[in-house]
């Protein structure tokens, strides 16, 4: 089991601050993520002002308005990530950051290695193109997909420029209601397209994505937050520090519990077996010359004497002193 990539996902939740930003920054680097996340885009090009929010972010931000005008408080500008991916150098964890147009990509590129694809943007043919283009490493979610989207989408990537590819499941809920999580989905991922798998999580808590690495993710994409009371769209679907921080400790543990899948006895368990395991023993006074029998001999803990395994090859021997209740036989 190599190191899994965690994506402390910081998206939006800087609600439309610097300031807050760089304290996401310092908060995923505190709590021992690889990368930090934001989300850029240019408001004209990511969404008309026609569209409507989602159920959640009515919910979640608590009155009616469109998407466009609730992006609108919420977005960084291109100077403002400049900056970001500088300060974020100097923390030293690295940037990151979903472009939503093909503006914003090209803005991106000389700023950072990989690429990570959202699920909005999985079926977006100029904007696969563009990003294949750049033979970056790409991450992509898979959220309200189907596998022909799937392929397309891989396809796309493949045929542009790009063979380093990582597929993350994803349900996009926010928060995504654990019976419709289908963690086992990322196994079939891997057996139909031949790559590299992980998982995009929007459930409460950080169950599931420990249970993701346990089961094979190689990356791990999770939202977080200062203050989950804050307002905005994905705050109450984030985790707070003190739970990035345990996620992060709890995949950690993980990649060193799944170990390399051979049986044998591990270095710490050999002091145990003598104390564990049993031996054959009399079970009661035996003289020398008196036959061994499953009515003077029994089996019992320490382990350091002949194995139970043996009971039939020491079964009908004759014993060749006396032996005392409870000792162990030798032959």
């Amino acid at each position: 089991m190599g190191r899994t990539l965690i994506i402390a996902e910081a998206g939006v939740n800087h609600n439309g601050s610097l300031e807050i930003a760089k304290e996401l920054v310092r908060t995923a680097k505190e709590c021992g993520a690889d990368i930090v996340k934001f989300q850029t885009a240019k408001l004209d090009s990511l969404v008309s002002k026609h569209a409507e929010m989602a159920d959640y972010q009515k919910k979640n931000i608590g009155k009616e308005e469109s998407q466009k005008e609730m992006l609108s408080k919420l977005l960084l500008s291109y100077d403002d990530f400049t900056e970001l991916a500088d300060y974020c150098r100097e923390v030293g964890i690295m940037f990151l950051s979903t472009p939503f147009d093909i503006d914003s990509i090209r803005f991106l590129d000389p700023m950072q290695d990989i690429w990570k694809v959202p699920s909005g943007e999985i079926t977006n043919y100029p904007y696969l193109v563009e990003i294949a283009k750049t033979g970056k490493k790409v991450i992509i979610s898979t959220g309200m997909c189907e596998m022909p989207e799937i392929e397309a989408a891989l396809d796309v990537l493949k045929s542009n420029g790009t063979s380093d590819i990582t597929v993350l499941h994803c349900t996009t809920e926010y928060p995504a209601p654990f019976d419709e999580v289908n963690l086992n989905v990322m196994s079939t991922l891997k057996k139909e397209f031949g790559f590299p798998v992980g998982y995009s999580d929007h459930t409460k808590g950080i169950e599931v994505p420990i249970a993701a690495v346990a089961l094979g993710a190689e990356v791990i994409e999770k939202h977080f937050t200062l203050d989950r009371n804050m307002e905005g769209p994905d705050h109450k679907a984030s985790l707070e520090p003190s739970e990035l921080k345990a996620m992060v400790d709890g995949i950690r543990n993980i990649e060193k519990a799944l170990g390399t899948g051979e049986k044998k006895p591990s270095a710490i368990e050999m002091k145990n077996r003598l104390v564990a395991r049993k031996s054959i023993v009399a079970l009661r006074d035996i003289k020398a010359g008196e036959v061994f029998t499953a009515e003077n001999l029994t089996t019992k803990r320490p382990g350091s004497g002949i194995s139970p395994m043996r009971w039939n090859e020491i079964i009908g021997q004759t014993a060749k002193r006396d032996f005392s209740e409870d000792e162990l036989i030798e032959i």
